[in-house]
């Protein structure tokens, strides 16, 4: 079977020498390029046709999600294991959602890096043992939307827009007392102390 060829992208000079020297010993594989920006990635993955990519997700002029995606789109059969330090699980998926074959950190030592490349190479997954703790973590449970009447909306609007309880009472022909009473159980219903938090409960529950 032919060295498997591989592009390395990471904008520290530093860090693509030391991948350089550490892959260079281990048999079977061969860096063909490297690159420091998106846009070299673009120009060497052209001209090198890699089959796999270690790629940062941190560039100057682009994402390494992007990068991803558009490597992914232009190559189907390259494969790509994402190279960082950003062990945090919104970045694993995201990766994985781009087309990503794996997620390696780099605190990796030679020879998970060596098994991580002949891994996806071979058409399969991987994933550093953090990473993989991470995904196994369970997704907070999503805080349930408060039912609102008709007319809690109706003001909740009006309070997100900075009207005092006096100007909604105009507005709607209602006593200002009224309004303060439906402001008190919104606060009751959101489970909030301030509108400030209100208001930014309600912006993520797309009430608003």
């Amino acid at each position: 079977m032919p060295p498997t060829r591989i592009l390395l992208v990471d904008d520290h000079p530093l860090v693509l020498a030391g991948l350089r020297a550490l892959l260079a010993p281990l048999p079977g594989l061969d860096v063909v390029a490297t690159a420091a920006t998106a846009a070299e990635a673009y120009a060497a993955a052209a001209a090198h046709r890699p089959d796999v990519v270690l790629l940062d997700i941190n560039l100057p002029d682009q994402s390494g999600l992007d990068v991803c995606h558009r490597l992914m789109s232009d190559y189907p059969a390259l494969k790509i294991l994402a190279l960082t330090t950003l062990n945090e699980k919104s970045y694993v998926t995201r990766m994985m959602a781009q087309g990503a074959a794996g997620y390696v950190l780099k605190n990796a030592s030679p020879d998970e890096l060596a098994e991580a490349i002949a891994r996806v190479r071979a058409g399969k997954k991987y994933f550093s043992e953090e990473v993989q703790e991470l995904l196994l973590q369970p997704e907070p449970a999503a805080a349930a939307v408060p039912p609102l009447t008709r007319r809690e909306k109706e003001i909740l609007g009006f309070i997100a827009q900075g009207l005092t309880s006096q100007a909604i009472a105009d507005k709607l022909f209602l006593s200002a007392l009224t309004i303060e009473t439906h402001r008190r159980n919104l606060l009751v219903k959101f489970d909030v102390s301030n509108t400030a938090a209100l208001i930014r409960l309600a912006a993520q529950h797309r009430l608003l």
